[in-house]
């Protein structure tokens, strides 16, 4: 009974592997169809294509890094210049600007001399023209009182 049972143990072994095997067959094939028979070739293109574009990519980063530092760099040289040359145009407007404050102080001190000169000058024509008439009033008086010495004088003697 031993080989019976044995053999017996073996057929049903066979047919369970049998059965077990049939599934796995399946799915071995469904999964040839769907990768293809050199899975490993494929991973291999794919893994070699991709770091052809990862290095394109770094060297196009690498590009464009070295393209914005040059562009920094140009446009702090054009700030700088820009900056230079606001600097000189602030330092020449307020040299300018104390150049203009002078020339007013030293317009507006000689429109004071000449206004005080103007005020002076009025008053100097009243005194002077009053004067005149003082002195003209005194000599007429003096010519008078000598006009009439004169013709006393002579009417006595």
């Amino acid at each position: 009974m031993t080989e019976k049972t044995e053999l017996a143990e073996r057929t049903v072994t066979a047919e369970r592997t049998a059965t077990t095997e049939k599934p796995k067959k399946i799915w071995d094939g469904a999964l040839k169809m769907v990768r293809g028979e050199n899975t490993a070739q494929l991973i291999e293109n794919f893994t070699a294509e991709m770091t052809l574009v990862a290095e394109g990519l770094c060297e196009d980063q690498s590009n464009l890094r070295r393209e914005v530092d040059r562009m920094v760099t140009e446009e702090d040289r054009r700030i700088q210049a820009l900056q230079t040359q606001l600097e000189a145009a602030e330092t020449s407007l307020e040299e300018e600007r104390r150049a203009h404050d002078r020339d007013l102080t030293e317009l507006r001190s000689r429109l004071a001399s000449l206004e005080k000169k103007s005020d002076l000058k009025p008053q100097k024509e009243k005194t002077g023209k009053t004067g005149i008439i003082r002195q003209l009033t005194w000599l007429v008086g003096i010519a008078g009182a000598v006009w009439i010495i004169v013709t006393l004088l002579n009417k006595l003697l």
